[in-house]
């Protein structure tokens, strides 16, 4: 049985989407309160998988994520996109206007900010995750209080919906990333269709570099489809760039590393990965 280190407990987001990438498998969940320990506990059991979060439709990417990710040595080795649907749920019997505070993962509440906005009496509270949210809830009885969290968290703590569908924006969806080991790499890849790449570059900090990367990508027929700056700490005003690539052919694209390669200070291939299926 494989074992999936998520954050957050069951009926939470990642809780979730670990169970729609392993449809029909029966797999073991790991819950971590916060995603340093997810990393922390993937490097101490290397059999392990983990399922993390790394980008939001509406909140954007989880920058916090690709630092671990970097740090950590693991391999990406699939993804899976969720759709998101946020419920304001509390103990029975309440209405909205019963309710004082809103507890949530910080993501959640970000990603629920109009409804918040324009319900001014509600006030946010940042918490573990959105699960853990309606567990407290309905652990301590408590009134006057509500959580943000998936209609399977309210089924499953009890607890009664006030509001269904608060997101900002219904397109609202999350990607996540399966991680392993690298000596698991190829089990966790085989009889795939590898036409997704993560690439982490630090480039030469001179006029045009960034432009010349992308016009090899192009030249190659990369259909380039994030890219994610971020500081390289301690070191001032240089910076790493993530990559996302999306590719027809696996040949094209391994020649276009070989073309980019000697226009980088460092190239590192973070995984090579089917793309992921977007579910509901």
């Amino acid at each position: 049985m494989k074992r999936i280190v998520i954050q957050g407990i069951k009926g939470s987001f990642h809780d979730i989407a670990a169970h729609k990438y392993f449809e029909n498998e029966d797999i073991e969940i790991v819950a971590c309160d916060t995603f340093p320990k997810v990393f922390n506990k993937l490097k101490n059991d290397n059999s392990a998988l983990g399922l993390v979060a790394i980008e939001n439709t509406i909140a954007g990417s989880l920058l916090q994520n690709y630092n671990l990710l970097t740090n950590s040595g693991l391999r990406i080795v699939g993804e899976h996109k969720l759709r998101i649907k946020h419920n304001l749920v509390a103990k029975a019997g309440q209405k909205l206007s019963d309710i004082t505070e809103v507890y949530s993962h910080p993501i959640a509440l970000m990603q629920c900010g109009e409804f918040l906005d324009d319900h001014t009496n509600l006030k946010a509270i940042e918490y573990n995750d959105t699960a853990s949210s309606a567990k407290m809830i309905a652990e301590t009885n408590s009134l006057g209080k509500a959580a943000i969290c998936g209609e399977e968290a309210a089924k499953l703590y009890g607890l009664e919906i006030l509001e269904r569908g608060i997101e900002t924006n219904k397109h609202n969806f999350t990607r996540f990333l399966l991680l392993s080991d690298p000596w698991m790499t190829e089990e966790m890849t085989k009889g795939k269709n590898i036409n997704k790449a993560t690439l982490v570059l630090v480039l030469p900090h001179e006029e045009g570099s960034l432009a010349q990367i992308l016009s090899v990508l192009s030249y190659y027929k990369m259909n380039l489809t994030k890219i994610q700056s971020m500081p390289i700490i301690g070191r001032e005003w240089e910076y790493q760039f993530y990559v996302d690539l999306k590719f027809d052919s696996y040949l094209r694209y391994k020649q276009s590393i070989d073309a980019v390669t000697p226009l980088t200070k460092e190239l590192r291939i973070m995984g090579e990965y089917e793309e992921g299926k977007q579910t509901v």
